[in-house]
């Protein structure tokens, strides 16, 4: 190589961005993290499918790392670990830090909701001798891809003497499941000229749950009470128990590795539980920060964080305020001077569909973890647009800490577009950006990543935490 080569050579390596896969770059060890790392993520994964599920694992793991429910008439010094639960739905961890909250808190927050179908208030039907679950799709999906796949149900049963039950079916290989059917393609020519978002509507997204009447009777809706005495005799409850519930239908598949090389997992709800889950290992690990740290797992994020579980809502203020109010601090000064992760994910760039990408500002499989400024669709409309200085410090701390990350917006400008928890954070005048996991397939039952870039955005999290 001439002498001038080289000299190009070192001044592209000195000022391009770099963009390469992980895996060329990757320390074995830390690529033996990735893939141990990945293991426990798949059990959160297959033991947490639901919002009510995430946080009900969450709470264990926080028990068993010594973490207590807090206390607002407690006093608590450096190191102590406290959590707050709302509603089952929401939980928030706190580890208090040697400055208190009086120079503001780190923050790591992520959602644990993701789209799947609900039943309906008054579900269950029969038709033609089959009996149904009627539905009401929750949050963004391709209808048609919830068709004729496994499903299981998952959720709560409030009864009328007020107690309840929670229901997991559909999951184990010696319980019953449920599906979606569709049409065989020798009947279909007219559903099939239709477009993809008409071919399958809302209302025919029925959930196949028996067929056979009960036994020796005679008349109408024979098939639903069969239906009915079953699920009296199992969990005793009543139609109109349908009402007060919260019973969600999600894919019955487990978390799985991809590929021959297992680089990749395969599972349902990577958004945002690839995120939530590096962001409570996160927290767990957390010893004795220099300010008070929390995680905190969210709901209603697929639907626009509205409601008393979601984003939205007051339940983070008031935590923080609680705490703040023990330091003798305004929490008003500290939610300014607080900076946080809004830990949700991107999509990762799919060559099978170019034309929706733009290349330069995509993510990428095995990149690391995302870092992504904004996100807002139709001229960045819905974004908190982190600013360009506590987008340096992020970026330059994940640099100095070798964490393996990259940037991305998502999908090209007048085609993509999406929101994120960060603008609810930033609305109480927090700085935040979103970092996460980039995600194939993403909305869908079956989702894809990568485990170099969950375990870097575990890594992230925890240099922000200062844990490493």
């Amino acid at each position: 190589m001439s002498s001038k080569e080289d000299n190009v050579k070192k001044l592209k390596e000195k000022l391009f961005l770099k963009r390469e896969n992980g895996g060329k770059t990757i320390s074995k060890e830390e690529l033996d993290k990735s893939f141990s790392f990945a293991e426990g993520y798949k059990d959160f994964l297959n033991k947490s499918k639901t919002e009510k599920e995430s946080v009900r694992y969450a709470l264990k793991c926080a028990i068993e790392n010594g973490f207590e429910e807090v206390d607002k008439n407690k006093k608590y010094k450096p190191g102590d670990k406290v959590y707050k639960i709302n509603r089952d739905r929401n939980i928030v961890l706190a580890v208090i830090g040697k400055n208190g909250t009086k120079n503001g808190v780190n923050l790591a927050v992520a959602h644990v909701d993701a789209p799947r179908l609900d039943l309906k208030p008054n579900p269950l039907m029969e038709q033609h001798d089959l009996g149904i679950l009627k539905t009401h799709y929750y949050g963004g999906i391709k209808k048609y891809q919830w068709t004729t796949i496994p499903l299981a149900i998952h959720g709560r049963i409030v009864k009328r003497d007020g107690s309840f039950v929670d229901i997991t079916l559909g999951e184990s290989e010696d319980e019953p499941c449920f599906c979606v059917t569709d049409l065989l393609p020798h009947l279909a020519r007219e559903q099939m000229s239709k477009k993809m978002s008409e071919a399958i509507m809302g209302e025919d997204l029925n959930i196949l749950v028996g067929s056979l009447p009960l036994e020796g009777k005679d008349g109408s809706d024979m098939v639903k009470l069969n239906i009915l005495k079953l699920l009296n005799e199992k969990y005793g409850i009543v139609e109109s128990d349908f009402i007060s519930s919260d019973l969600e239908i999600v894919p019955a598949m487990k978390a799985q590795d991809l590929g021959f090389d297992r680089s990749m997992i395969g599972g349902y709800a990577h958004d945002d539980r690839s995120c939530a889950y590096p962001a409570l290992r996160a927290i767990l690990d957390c010893k004795n920060p220099e300010k008070t740290t929390l995680t905190m797992l969210t709901d209603k994020e697929e639907t626009g964080s509205d409601g008393n579980t979601g984003s939205q809502s007051k339940f983070l203020e008031y935590f923080i305020s609680d705490l703040s109010e023990l330091d003798g601090v305004s929490v008003r000064d500290v939610l300014t001077h607080t900076k946080c992760l809004s830990a949700d994910v991107n999509a990762a760039y799919d060559p099978t569909y170019p034309s929706s990408f733009e290349a330069a500002n995509s993510s990428y499989i095995n990149r690391g973890v995302v870092v992504t400024k904004y996100t807002g669709s139709g001229g960045k409309y819905g974004t908190s647009d982190a600013t360009a200085e506590f987008t340096g410090e992020i970026c330059n701390l994940l640099s100095d800490k070798n964490v393996i990350w990259q940037s991305s917006e998502l999908g090209k400008v007048d085609i993509g577009g999406g929101g994120t928890i960060a603008k609810y954070v930033a609305n109480m005048n927090a700085d935040v950006i979103d970092i996460g996991v980039p995600v194939l397939s993403m909305h869908s039952p079956f989702e894809v990543i990568s485990k170099i870039d969950l375990y870097m955005t575990f890594k992230a999290i925890s240099v922000f935490f200062g844990n490493m």
